[in-house]
């Protein structure tokens, strides 16, 4: 753990993980079947588990050991663990019965969260532990889906004056916004792979709580936007 940093930069941030998991937990309640309703809890009590199994791991150093090693192991104790269960939620009938259920509104509003997230990465360059490319003074635009999402929201579907086309566009964006700062996150962790930031390396989100951006919001968020993508594409 960071010991370094002022102390409100953590506060925020298990804050606005916390608030991840309570708005994604909504958009679950929010279902329009019964029975993926009645998972909620013990979907959440799985997320609760996922969240302190990487707690443990960041603060025993797992993903700032060894970084030579390839693949790293953010990726194969983290990342890839989240990403394989977006693709088993698309690829099998109970998880598209799943995601055909989840409502368009409450995933849209799940992108708020992007915006103290991206305050949080300017504090972490402030206190030289992620590079200025990583936030909206460099390279960092997702800001603007956050502060977008409840005009997205609220003209889209409380007001009805924004097309389905319109509403797919905004989640392409907001999809090409995602993938860039994770590109760029990626390049710039001191591992083999590092191509950016050698001067101020990203070393923040290898440990914790910031190891919650990498394996769960950044998972959460990406899967609203397929999920969105999916279900107005079948409408269409």
């Amino acid at each position: 753990m960071m010991t370094n940093l002022p102390i409100y930069i953590s506060v925020v941030f298990v804050l606005t993980t916390l608030a991840t998991l309570l708005l994604f937990y909504h958009v679950i309640k929010n279902s329009n079947n019964e029975s993926i309703r009645r998972k909620a809890n013990a979907i959440a009590f799985g997320m609760i588990v996922w969240l302190a199994l990487t707690a443990v791991l960041a603060l025993n150093d797992v993903y700032n050991s060894n970084l030579d090693s390839f693949p790293p192991k953010i990726a194969m104790f983290g990342v890839w663990p989240a990403i394989l269960t977006i693709v088993l939620l698309f690829a099998t009938a109970k998880g598209r019965k799943f995601i055909d259920s989840l409502p368009l509104l409450n995933i849209i509003y799940l992108n708020t969260i992007r915006i103290p997230v991206e305050l949080v990465l300017y504090w972490l360059f402030l206190n030289k532990t992620v590079p200025e490319l990583m936030t909206f003074a460099g390279r960092n635009f997702d800001i603007f889906a956050g502060l977008s999402a409840p005009f997205v929201a609220y003209f889209g579907f409380g007001k009805a004056r924004l097309s389905r086309k319109i509403i797919l566009m905004w989640n392409f964006i907001c999809l090409g916004l995602l993938i860039n700062i994770v590109v760029n996150a990626v390049l710039s962790l001191p591992i083999p792979i590092q191509q950016f930031a050698f001067d101020q390396p990203n070393v923040a989100l290898l440990d914790f709580p910031f190891i919650w951006l990498p394996v769960f919001i950044v998972p959460i968020v990406l899967f609203g936007h397929l999920v969105s993508i999916r279900q107005l594409l079948r409408k269409e």
